[in-house]
């Protein structure tokens, strides 16, 4: 059975940091690639990052270029995402999911539960 578990989020004061993890199960998840995508309250999803297998193959969205940086570690089938500087545009759920932005967009079912992220003083 394939899992994607997020942790790591919580609340934190604009300016601040959080790191957020996916473990992954269930699959080869050294194979592919897989990317960050979260979802604002009342608004749609919106694809965050992805990374290729090698580690490589990175994209931002424009959004958060600079801030966060997305990593894995395929030895502990985890993916990573640093987050800095963070703004209050950044509160939403954040999902942890299979594949590039073109194939997770709109495929929920590529997605874990999502952890929660809430910037605020």
């Amino acid at each position: 059975q394939v899992q994607l578990v997020e942790s790591g989020g919580g609340l934190v004061p604009p300016g601040g940091s959080l790191r957020l993890s996916c473990a992954a199960s269930g699959f080869t998840f050294s194979s592919v690639y897989m990317s960050w995508v979260r979802q604002a309250p009342g608004k749609g999803p919106e694809w965050v990052s992805e990374i290729n297998r090698f580690g490589g193959g990175i994209r931002y969205a424009d959004s958060v270029k600079g801030r966060f940086t997305i990593s894995r570690d395929n030895a502990k089938n985890t993916l990573y995402l640093q987050m800095n500087s963070l703004k209050p545009e950044d509160t939403g759920l954040y999902y942890c999911a299979r594949g590039v932005e073109s194939v997770v967009r709109g495929r929920r079912d590529l997605w874990g539960q999502g952890t929660q992220v809430t910037v605020s003083s």
